[in-house]
C-alpha cells in the first residue's frame, strides 16, 4: 500500500527545503499531485473535434521526421572560431528541449577539429598493429560477423560548461553552457575480442586511436580500459551512426572525455608508451591556479544541469512546477542529487528516473511550489564512488580560471518574479 504524503495544509504538501522544494515521494510514489498543482492543472472545457481529425492525414515517408511544430528543436551552432576553415567548431544539444535520458541521433552534440570526411564504407579499413601477435585489418563487412553489445553510455566534450569558468556570468542557456553532452545507445564489438584476436605482446601498456578525418584526431588510453568495456561502434540508438557522430566506425570509451572516444575510426595501435600526440599535448590538457598542468586525466567528474526551468524554459505563473535536469559520472552511477531553491541554502533529495546506469545520463525531477518570488535554483549530483559536485569557489580555488576541461562546478539558474530564468554564478 501505497504511504500517504503528509500534508501542512489544504493542497500543501509537505516542504522539504527553503523557499517552495517539496518531498521528492510526489513524484516517486504520485502522491497528491491534483493538490500541489492546484491552478496549473489544465481547466476544463468543451471538447470539440478540431479540423486534422476530420479528413485523412498525410502517407508514409521512408524515414520519418519530428512534426513541424517542432522545428525549434535543433542543434545550437556558434559561429565558427575561424571562418574561413570549414568544420572547425561545436554543434550543441538543445538539453533544455529534450526530456528523459537518451539524445535522439540527430541532435547529438558535434565537435568537429576538421570538418565530417565522406567516408566510403565499403573502402574504410580499421586497422589494429604495434605490440600485436598478428596486425589486423579489418573491413566494415567482417567487423560485422563478430558479436556485438549495446550498452548506453553519455559522451561529453572535455570542454562543456567552461562558459561559467569566467569572472563575470553570460547571458547563455543551458544548450549554450552545457550541450556538449548527450547519451546514446551503442552498439558494436567489444575492442578487448579484436584485441584477443591479435594477441597483445607482453610489455604493452596502452593504445593509440586514430580517426580517418583530416585532423587525424588520435589519443593514447591505457590497455587496461580497452580490455574493459571499450567498445568499437557500428551503431547508434539502433541504426548506423551518423557521418557527423563518426560513420562508419567510432570508438566508445564510456566515462572519457569526449574527444577520447575517436570518431571515423581507421586505427589503432598497441604500444608501451602514450604515444604523445599533438591532441594530447598542446590540448587537452587541464591547467592549474599555479600555472602547471595535468596530463591523461581521462574520467569526467560527477556533473549535473537543470534543464527545467532554465533560460528560456521559465515559469508562466506560480504555482507547482516541476525541476528537472540531469545528472551524470564518468566513475559510474548516480547515487543522488540534491536541488537547492535558495541558492545552497538548504537543499533536498530529488526523485532519480530510473534506469539509473553507468556512466550514462541519469534525469532527476523535483517537485517545487514556486511562491513567484525570487529564487537560486542547484543542483549537486554525488557518484556511486561518493564524489559529491563541488561548489564553484570549490572548483576555482583548485583549477582557477584559466583552465577551461572537465569544469564539473555547481551551476546556477537565477529566477526573477515575472518567471524568467538566467545565468548567473553564485
Amino acid at each position: 500500500m501505497k504511504r500517504r504524503l503528509r500534508r501542512t495544509g489544504e493542497n500543501n504538501p509537505e516542504p522539504v527545503a527553503g523557499n517552495g522544494l517539496l518531498n521528492r515521494r510526489l513524484l516517486l510514489e504520485g502522491l497528491a499531485l491534483a493538490g500541489a498543482m492546484g491552478a496549473t492543472s489544465a481547466a476544463a472545457e468543451p471538447l470539440t473535434v478540431p479540423k486534422w481529425s476530420k479528413e485523412p492525414g498525410a502517407g508514409f515517408e521512408p524515414y520519418g521526421k519530428p512534426s513541424h511544430f517542432e522545428d525549434k528543436v535543433v542543434r545550437a551552432i556558434p559561429p565558427a572560431p575561424n571562418p574561413v576553415t570549414v568544420g572547425i567548431g561545436t554543434a550543441r544539444t538543445p538539453l533544455h528541449l529534450l526530456d528523459g535520458m537518451m539524445t535522439p541521433s540527430g541532435l547529438h552534440f558535434e565537435r568537429s577539429h576538421s570538418g565530417i570526411p565522406d567516408i566510403d564504407p565499403e573502402q574504410h579499413r580499421l586497422a589494429i598493429h604495434g605490440m600485436v601477435k598478428r596486425p589486423l585489418v579489418f573491413t566494415l563487412e567482417a567487423l560485422s560477423r563478430y558479436p556485438m553489445e549495446s550498452r548506453i553510455a553519455f559522451v561529453e566534450c572535455a570542454g562543456n560548461s567552461q562558459a561559467l569558468n569566467t569572472a563575470q556570468a553570460q547571458p547563455l542557456n543551458a544548450t549554450a553552457i552545457h550541450g556538449l553532452l548527450s547519451c546514446s545507445e551503442w552498439t558494436g564489438v567489444k575492442l578487448s575480442t579484436l584485441l584477443d584476436e591479435a594477441g597483445v605482446e607482453p610489455g604493452a601498456a596502452w593504445v593509440l586511436a586514430e580517426g580517418a578525418d583530416a585532423a587525424s584526431m588520435s589519443r593514447s588510453f591505457p590497455l587496461g580500459k580497452a580490455m574493459d568495456d571499450a567498445l568499437v561502434c557500428l551503431y547508434q540508438n539502433g541504426e548506423r551512426i551518423r557521418p557527423s557522430n563518426g560513420y562508419p566506425v567510432r570508438l566508445l570509451l564510456p566515462g572519457f572525455e569526449g574527444n577520447m572516444n575517436v570518431k571515423w575510426l581507421r586505427r589503432i595501435k598497441v604500444t608501451a608508451q602514450p604515444t604523445m600526440t599533438k591532441d594530447e599535448t598542446s590540448k587537452y590538457t587541464i591547467l592549474l591556479q599555479d600555472g602547471k598542468a595535468w596530463q591523461f586525466v581521462f574520467p569526467l567528474e560527477v556533473k549535473s544541469v537543470i534543464t527545467r526551468p532554465s533560460p528560456g524554459l521559465g515559469l508562466k505563473q506560480p504555482g507547482f512546477a516541476e525541476i528537472s535536469g540531469l545528472a551524470w559520472s564518468g566513475n559510474g552511477r548516480i547515487r543522488q542529487v540534491e536541488v537547492s531553491a535558495d541558492g545552497g541554502q538548504s537543499w533536498a533529495k530529488a526523485a532519480l528516473q530510473e534506469p539509473v546506469l553507468p556512466k550514462a545520463l541519469t534525469r532527476f525531477r523535483m517537485p517545487w511550489q514556486w511562491n513567484g518570488g525570487p529564487a537560486v535554483l542547484q543542483s549537486r549530483a554525488t557518484d556511486e564512488t561518493g564524489m559529491v559536485q563541488p561548489s564553484r569557489a570549490q572548483f576555482i580555488a583548485e583549477r582557477g580560471l584559466r583552465g577551461i576541461y572537465h569544469f564539473n562546478a555547481i551551476a546556477s539558474w537565477a529566477i526573477d518574479e515575472k518567471g524568467q530564468a538566467a545565468n548567473v554564478l553564485a
